[in-house]
């Protein structure tokens, strides 16, 4: 379609061209132009949030769970510096959302207008890129380009800013098929010869592992595919960052579970003591690698990533590849299967029985309790209940997030939606709303804390106007659980306001705002409890009452490197015995 049309409906164009079928917003007076052409039309659903923040997660969750672009409309001012946080928290975990924002008139800006704000200057630091448009004709040539930048490359958020006289003047329209990209073409192909060195290294490594990160999930199913092939065919163990959980299936008999500050004691010590490291994907982010100069100090060293800016930040490697994973992993696969799928099976056996070694020590391992629940065994019975279904989970940030991501299983990507790079709490629910309206029939839980949950809570109300059955399973510990642990284990026990002293009641909150409300307390009937909020067929708020007190393990305290655990009730002297680590 071309032509002559106004900046709004060319924005409205624009995204029935990208396929866009979903928009989170919030309107405002300097986008109402385009509330006019979406109330004008019926190819696009528009998703009336509570808040400009709730807006962003809710996209998230819809881009991370479909693979494809969210999009988010908000107005000038407020409404565009209320996403701020959802844009770092896309940047961070390399999501792909297209805010589209408001702005005062083209001649007012600078001028200190009503509800104006220097979005482009605010967002620069927070988004892959930022436009201002102040030309009605470039107006949505502008957003094809958002969408590919967005998209491209390691994806993330980009932000288009739009006056509103641009929104009410006549411009021609450019369809997406003429805009041109050209100028950013990230690379896909890895070098050949460095995929060849990658694979002799294959071939040769005694102590291997795989190190998969949310770049695997990124770049597609067809890469998780890939990587599982490889995982099988060579026989090697892999672990995952928080963000790469799924990539690999929590099943398949190679997974050692996830690696980090609160990665399990097997995963760390296998990722300590290998000797050949192939990181898939991943950053190398801190909660990772604990104190750099001690993180795995014996491996050569392989980095896969698209992003430039990514090798050798942090870590540096032997053998950096730049390419997309999933193009890098077929490659490789070929490569190797062509010098005939060889590896050193003697050795792997000996690296094997180690780590099976490090397996028995059952870091994972808790008190449980006939009287009180366990956060630990409330995860538990929720992945014996939920796991044969259609399910998706969102976390909030905390202790809750990290049990999550030790007692719930994922056998596919795009499952998890977790705040994992910039730990946002208040993401969980308004990203739960986002994958319920992309997955309307499937089964959507998010594991909460009570405070992390209260961020943003408003969104109850967005999930009861649309429906969405969403299932808010809180942890409820009536404290701020992650912050009190490092108080208990760092600081002293001096618990400096991580509570608070007038927390809702959650059952009465749920009743509310029009949903259903479960309390459990008892052990004894939990899982009763757990199969009501599954059969019932709107929002519920689940107040799960449990330990107040109980630590997260295993963890590696801050500044300590990445094979010094603490481990909670697992049997610690066997740990000490099997690995030779010091266990602080």
């Amino acid at each position: 379609m071309a032509g002559q049309m106004t900046g709004a409906k060319m924005l409205v164009q624009a995204l029935r061209d990208q396929g866009v079928d979903t928009i989170f917003g919030y309107p405002g007076g300097a986008v109402l132009p385009i509330y006019d052409e979406i109330f004008l039309q019926n190819d696009i659903r528009h998703i009336l949030v509570r808040h400009e923040q709730g807006a962003v997660h809710a996209a998230e969750g819809y881009a991370r769970s479909t693979g494809k672009p969210g999009v988010v409309l908000v107005t000038s001012g407020p409404g565009a510096t209320n996403a701020v946080t959802g844009l770092t928290d896309a940047l961070m975990d390399s999501i792909p959302i297209v805010v589209l924002s408001g702005q005062v008139p083209t001649f007012m800006i600078g001028n200190d207008a009503f509800q104006e704000a220097d979005t482009v200057g605010i967002t620069r630091p927070c988004t892959k890129h930022n436009w201002l448009v102040k030309e009605t004709d470039k107006l949505s040539e502008t957003i094809h380009q958002a969408f590919h930048v967005a998209t491209h490359g390691r994806p993330g958020p980009v932000l288009v800013d739009i006056p509103k006289d641009v929104q009410f003047a006549n411009g021609t329209y450019t369809p997406k098929v003429k805009t041109v990209t050209k100028h950013y073409a990230p690379k896909v192909k890895g070098d050949i010869a460095d995929i060849t060195e990658l694979a002799a290294m294959i071939e040769k490594a005694q102590r291997p592992i795989i190190y998969s990160g949310g770049g695997v999930i990124n770049s597609g199913l067809a890469a998780s595919q890939l990587l599982r092939e490889l995982v099988d065919a060579t026989g090697f163990p892999i672990t995952s960052t928080l963000m790469g959980l799924g990539a690999y299936p929590a099943s398949g008999k190679n997974w050692l579970g996830m690696l980090g500050m609160h990665g399990l004691y097997e995963a760390n010590l296998a990722m300590h003591g290998c000797d050949l490291m192939i990181n898939i994907g991943a950053r190398f982010d801190d909660r990772i690698t604990g104190r750099l100069d001690d993180f795995s100090p014996k491996s050569k060293k392989a980095h896969i990533d698209i992003d430039a800016s990514s090798i050798n930040k942090v870590i540096h490697v032997d053998l950096p590849i730049l390419g997309d994973v999933g193009h890098v992993l077929e490659d490789l696969l070929k490569v190797w299967k062509s010098r005939g799928r060889k590896t050193n099976k003697e050795a792997l056996g000996k690296w094997w029985a180690k780590i099976e070694d490090w397996r028995a020590v059952k870091c994972l391992t808790y008190k449980n309790s006939d009287n009180i629940i366990k956060p630990q065994y409330a995860l538990e019975r929720l992945e014996a209940l939920t796991k044969d279904k259609d399910r998706y989970i969102c976390t909030e940030v905390g202790q809750h997030q990290m049990w999550a991501a030790q007692y719930l299983g994922f056998e596919d990507p795009n499952r998890w939606m977790t705040s994992g790079g910039l730990g946002t709490m208040g993401y969980g629910l308004p990203a739960s709303v986002g994958v319920q309206v992309a997955h309307p029939d499937a089964l959507v839980i998010n594991v909460a804390g009570e405070a992390s949950w209260l961020m943003n809570m408003q969104e109850m109300g967005t999930a009861i106007q649309y429906r969405l059955p969403v299932k808010q399973f809180i942890l409820n510990n009536e404290r701020l659980g992650m912050v009190r642990q490092w108080q208990e284990l760092l600081h002293g026990e001096r618990y400096s306001h991580s509570w608070s002293e007038s927390l809702p009641d959650f059952v009465k909150l749920a009743e509310a705002f029009g949903g259903k409300g479960i309390r459990c307390s008892d052990p004894a009937d939990l899982d009763d409890a757990i199969m009501e909020m599954l059969e019932y067929d709107g929002p519920v708020i689940f107040d799960c009452l449990v330990e107040k007190h109980e630590n997260c393990f295993p963890m590696i305290p801050s500044g300590a490197p990445h094979n010094e655990m603490l481990m909670g009730e697992a049997d610690t002297q066997d740990a000490i015995g099997s690995s030779g680590a010091v266990l602080v």
